[in-house]
């Protein structure tokens, strides 16, 4: 049994099919069928049921491949242990990014991190908050950016940055309401996200209680909210950073929340608690730091970095 082999079945697994694999691993698909062969048989058991239509584990090949996916883990950590010591950053990074935080940071996070790290093979995918923690727990993931208080056992959650919430409003709202306070707007139309707008522990309270205002549309983007409120009246909240994806004009629409109200999201970067590859998320948060407001980023980030 060889590394390389546990590296086969561990592809085999996440693609459910021997051509992708075989391409993924680097090898032509007769030579990972044939080694998939002779690990079976080295084990004297049936690691996938494979036919025509599917690949699928057996109940054996399910532990075996999860211990596959350990050992591998474990085997990298001697590589990444040699370049934190020499202070390089290379290899691959495998990056999660949850949807309703992916249009603010992504186009410049991926412009300056390839132009910084050229010697890093960058992966990015967006995935929302279960499903990254279920990869970050597998190991298919090195680090993953979110909302924050996702934490679970096994995962650590280091906050990176907090961002406000503004209201937007419509034309015929803001011309009588210079000043936007929410008891204000408790009959008019409010437009909010399916996913409440990632407000888990902030924004006005009526935002959870979705019982004042005469009605609430559960929209997917934030961008489909801003046009929703262009065309029908009301108001909705929006992200701090997407104060420049709006028109001159729509920014005139735009407020602060007043009062006694916590209107703002935070947001984490999630990692396993046993990672070691500080170097690597120094290069997240470095790149980060690039073009994120300064005041919107956390101290400790800004003054010392990550420390593990």
């Amino acid at each position: 049994m060889t590394l390389q082999q546990l590296k086969y079945i561990v592809a085999i697994d996440r693609y459910r099919n021997f051509a992708k694999a075989a391409d993924a691993c680097g090898i032509s698909q007769p030579t990972l069928s044939a080694m998939l062969v002779k690990l079976e048989e080295e084990l004297d058991v049936r690691i996938f049921e494979r036919n025509n239509k599917s690949v699928q584990p057996t109940a054996s090949g399910e532990q075996i491949i999860r211990q596959a996916e350990r050992t591998l883990s474990e085997a990298d950590r001697i590589t990444w242990l040699v370049s934190e010591e020499k202070g390089k950053v290379g290899g691959e990074l495998s990056l999660s990014v949850g949807p309703t935080i992916a249009p603010y940071i992504l186009p410049k996070f991926i412009k300056h991190y390839v132009e910084d790290f050229p010697q890093v093979t960058l992966s990015v995918k967006e995935l929302k908050a279960d499903a990254m923690l279920s990869d970050l727990l597998l190991g298919h993931l090195d680090a993953g950016i979110a909302i924050s208080g996702n934490a679970q056992p096994g995962v650590l959650e280091i906050p990176l940055y907090t961002e406000r919430f503004m209201v937007y409003l419509s034309e015929n709202c803001w011309r009588k309401l210079p000043v936007f306070h929410p008891k204000n707007l408790e009959h008019e139309k409010m437009w909010v996200m399916k996913e409440a707008q990632c407000l888990r522990e902030s924004a006005f309270s009526f935002c959870k209680a979705k019982t004042k205002g005469r009605h609430i549309y559960e929209a997917g983007s934030i961008e489909t909210l801003i046009r929703i409120v262009d065309e029908n009246g009301g108001f909705t909240i929006i992200p701090e950073m997407h104060l420049p994806f709006l028109s001159d004009r729509q920014r005139e629409n735009v407020r602060p929340i007043e009062g006694d109200y916590l209107s703002q999201r935070r947001v984490s970067l999630y990692i396993r608690q046993d990672y070691i590859r500080q170097a690597m998320l120094g290069s997240i948060t470095n790149t980060l730091l690039r073009f994120m407001p300064k005041d919107m980023m956390e101290e400790r980030i800004v003054k010392y970095g990550i420390k593990l």
